[in-house]
């Protein structure tokens, strides 16, 4: 009987602590790395006015590193790293990394700017990656309106004598994503690559 109310008392108290203990928000796991946070927490502890002002100026410079654009741009990098997956990736990596990413961050901008500036908080980067032998990397679009605006994709292509290469582009809502407008090319080998993500 008593191991019966053990159980008992503790399925009781959990139930009636779920939800009690919410862990503050405000913690930096990564303070040691950004020291614009740190000492940001630090000038509002104190609340003097000469350090309030290095407050507004870190505040500045923070809302300048969360600049929409470039974080779309940042993501979009980031997917189609993910998309080429290790095996591809590490043999591709300074091709990538000097080519075709750049360009990539660079389309994105491009085509965010030319919209209008209030869609622009809308606009998000897909993250359903298509593994096997799929072209699709990801897709632009506006999460309020729920248009795509462009689909970037890569391509195998097999050139009879020279092998295999990767083929970026996207293609654009303007044109009903018909025609191609290329990124780069990444040139793989003669063998046949590998799965993407793989």
């Amino acid at each position: 009987m008593k191991l019966w109310m053990r159980k008992i008392f503790v399925v009781l108290i959990s139930v009636l602590t779920l939800g009690l203990y919410v862990p503050p928000t405000d913690l930096h796991t990564d303070a040691a790395d950004n020291k614009e946070v740190s000492n940001h927490d630090q000038s509002l502890a104190s609340g003097s006015i000469g350090e309030q002002e290095d407050v507004d100026e870190g505040q500045e410079s923070y809302d300048a590193v969360v600049d929409p654009i470039e974080e779309l741009a940042e993501r979009a990098k980031a997917q189609t790293v993910a998309k080429m997956g290790p095996r591809i990736i590490q043999k591709v990596d300074e091709d990538m990394t000097r080519e075709i990413l750049p360009k990539i961050e660079e389309v994105v901008e491009s085509i965010i700017s030319q919209g209008d500036e209030d869609e622009i908080p809308y606009y998000e980067i897909t993250e359903e990656l298509v593994p096997g032998y799929g072209e699709k990397i990801f897709n632009l679009v506006n999460y309020k309106t729920g248009e795509e605006i462009a689909r970037f994709h890569v391509r195998r292509d097999k050139r009879p004598g020279e092998g295999y290469w990767f083929n970026f582009h996207y293609h654009m809502k303007a044109d009903e994503f018909v025609k191609h407008h290329t990124i780069g090319e990444i040139y793989w080998e003669k063998n046949t690559p590998p799965k993407w993500m793989s």
